[in-house]
């Protein structure tokens, strides 16, 4: 049983809300009926803009008519249409489920976070990258000066030696020298190849 509602607009004139839940609330089913083909349309396309999902919206609306069904006796008419009381309703309803779906998304993303551990491979490389850096920092500052710029250059800057030559204002064959002689240090301090 299907009955239009129109809301507005001279001569049109749809069922009488106030009567139809005022006779759902003593117990007429169809005038329930009724009363559920005129607003749950309206109560489903708010309930849908609110959601976006359309099978949570379908649950919500039919969530929202069960609780007008059980609360019609509730219903002041002297506080206001039944339409907006119902559309207040439905709003509510489908702004709780918003909020508890994103309390429930916040609650098992904070579980995620507290219960990942990194696995013990994960951790133990970390920790030896790190004491490696440092020993090659420790090793480096073992150089004499002019080495550990030059190897800097070279290695951590990525210049070529004429172009390390170049930014040093040293002649190639210095820098190179230098290059293997801080090189073969870092090595010895390092226990490359011993």
């Amino acid at each position: 049983m299907n009955t239009v509602v129109h809301l507005s607009g001279p001569g049109r004139r749809g069922p009488d809300l106030k009567e139809l839940l005022a006779k759902a609330a003593r117990g007429d089913q169809d005038a329930f009926s009724r009363l559920y083909d005129a607003v749950a349309g309206p109560v489903l396309g708010l309930v849908r803009r609110v959601l976006r999902d359309p099978a949570q919206s379908e649950e919500v609306t039919q969530e929202v008519m069960f609780e007008v069904w059980r609360t019609a006796a509730r219903y002041q008419p002297d506080r206001g249409e039944v339409l907006p009381w119902v559309l207040t309703m439905a709003h509510r309803r489908a702004v709780d489920r918003v909020r508890a779906a994103q309390a429930a998304a916040d609650r098992d993303h904070r579980e995620a976070a507290r219960s990942h551990t990194p696995a013990f491979d994960e951790v133990a490389e970390q920790v030896e990258n790190r004491l490696e850096r440092e020993q090659v920092r420790r090793c480096l500052k073992a150089l004499t000066e002019l080495q550990r710029e030059s190897v800097t250059l070279a290695y951590y800057r990525g210049y070529s030696y004429p172009e390390v030559a170049d930014l040093l204002g040293t002649p190639l064959g210095t820098i190179k020298t230098r290059m293997r002689d801080g090189l073969i240090r870092l090595r010895d301090c390092l226990g490359v190849g011993s």
